[in-house]
């Protein structure tokens, strides 16, 4: 690619028909040719680090059309589905009495430790495939839905 730039300038001085508007379009070409050389994946089963991706897209849940999509709503939901089970939890801790108020945390925890493990035992089974993520998301979901309906119950018959 060098050889062709360079062939290009000295045919321009030569002819004197160089003009710096053209090196410009040819340099800022090259930039951009030898920056889709540069692979920027993350390998699948990895969480990639994606607030710089959702800045360039946009994807619509209500139909994804790619994996990358499925598992960019399958966070998005896991997300607000994890926002409704915290919401729970901080209305049901205020009004337990000190001792079961400490069971309740405790028991958090444990449950914390067996949705991690759980689905990444779920997700093992697509270990290396681009549909891991979505596994585990979806996994951590459902259950996540399990245990706010408990607290949700916990809420109603513990005034």
């Amino acid at each position: 690619m060098t050889h062709i730039l360079v062939s290009f300038v000295y045919t321009c001085l030569n002819n004197k028909v160089f003009a710096m508007r053209q090196l410009l379009l040819v340099l800022a070409s090259m930039l951009t040719l030898s920056s889709l050389d540069n692979p920027s994946m993350t390998m699948a089963g990895t969480m990639p680090d994606l607030p710089q991706i959702r800045l360039a897209q946009k994807f619509n849940c209500n139909n994804p059309q790619t994996q990358a999509a499925i598992n960019e709503c399958a966070r998005l939901s896991y997300q607000n589905t994890d926002k409704k089970l915290n919401q729970a939890y901080q209305q049901l801790l205020p009004i337990l009495e000190k001792s079961r108020k400490q069971k309740l945390i405790t028991a958090q925890q444990a449950w914390v430790k067996f949705l991690d493990t759980n689905c990444e035992f779920e997700r093992s089974k697509y270990e290396g495939g681009s549909i891991a993520p979505s596994i585990y998301l979806g996994c951590l979901e459902n259950i996540t839905k399990l245990r706010t309906q408990q607290l949700q119950e916990y809420l109603k018959s513990d005034p």
